[in-house]
């Protein structure tokens, strides 16, 4: 939910610790970038979690006990500020429902769902392209983009058709992952529009609520089609993972980020996610990472920093 860290927080102005205490400059830069790369890792592993998952649990359940696990997580620190706004919530109810369709219900059940058959490789360098997709938006909203962008964007997307056309091996999973990436796109580009009063903690925890109820429906017809799953620790364990780690701790890890290092610095290092997804993968998966994903990444990754490094 990096996206949703990203608009919650405001950088301070001041290099003032927390609690009042001046501190210099370099602690709190190199604090900032340890917390965006701890967030990062964590993420990287969830398409981990979704590829390891992938035979054994089916995606539209993973997705639903993700939720549910991440409600239970952030409950405390969000519910009580959630009810307090609730009139607020009413009043752009239609916003709220379609972030939460966007951002929980359909984003991760077609991650899950690309885990079943593409590389977890496969997916983070797709993902990657996602800031570049969020430009698209962006000039669709009416916003000029310079010439920089505009090739990062070409170049990325260059990636991406040689990844899903053959350099590293077509799956249906990649397509599934495209669909997601565009989908995580059209959430960023929603939550520019989300009315400032909505509170960061609160906003996260209604949305997880209406996305999880929202996916009620298809996981009462996942459990009458294909059954539920057995409870085991290859099972529960990615779960706890996906729900505790990448839907809390590495939120929180992010906000803290951003409110020491700005969200800029902080989204160059959300570009090392492709790196490791295939890292974890090759480590706890065994996934071999050649020569043509390798040079998928080179052109992702290099399409993604040219065009965030672009001035509008």
């Amino acid at each position: 939910m990096a996206v949703v860290a990203r608009r919650t927080v405001t950088p301070p102005r001041t290099s003032a610790a927390p609690g009042g205490t001046p501190v210099t400059p370099a602690a709190p830069v190199a604090l900032g970038l340890g917390l965006a790369l701890l967030a990062t890792v964590v993420w990287s592993g969830s398409f981990v979690a979704s590829r390891a998952l992938g035979d054994s649990v089916p995606p539209v359940q993973h997705a639903f006990w993700r939720w549910v696990v991440a409600l239970a997580v952030v409950a405390p620190f969000g519910a009580r500020r959630a009810w307090r706004q609730r009139a607020l919530v009413r009043r752009h109810l239609g916003f709220v429902l379609l972030a939460s369709l966007l951002g929980v219900t359909v984003y991760n059940t077609l991650v899950n769902q690309a885990g079943v058959t593409t590389p977890a490789a496969n997916m983070g360098m797709i993902m990657a392209a996602s800031p570049v997709l969020m430009a698209v938006f962006e000039r669709a909203g009416g916003v000029r983009l310079g010439a920089r962008r505009v090739a990062g964007l070409l170049v990325a997307c260059a990636g991406v058709l040689l990844l899903v056309g053959g350099g590293a091996g077509f799956s249906a999973g990649d397509l599934w992952m495209i669909a997601a990436a565009c989908c995580f796109g059209s959430y960023s580009a929603l939550l520019r529009r989300r009315p400032a009063g909505l509170d960061g903690a609160g906003f996260l925890f209604t949305t997880f609520l209406c996305g999880t109820l929202m996916l009620l429906p298809a996981q009462g017809v996942s459990l009458a089609v294909q059954g539920g799953f057995r409870p085991e620790p290859d099972t529960v364990l990615p779960l706890l993972y996906v729900g505790v780690a990448s839907s809390a701790v590495a939120f929180f890890a992010w906000n803290r980020a951003i409110s020491l290092i700005g969200p800029s610095r902080a989204g160059v290092v959300y570009y090392l996610q492709p790196v490791c997804v295939a890292l974890l993968s090759w480590a706890l998966l065994a996934e071999p990472t050649g020569w043509a994903q390798a040079g998928c990444m080179a052109l992702i990754l290099g399409g993604v920093v040219l065009g965030a490094g672009a001035r509008r």
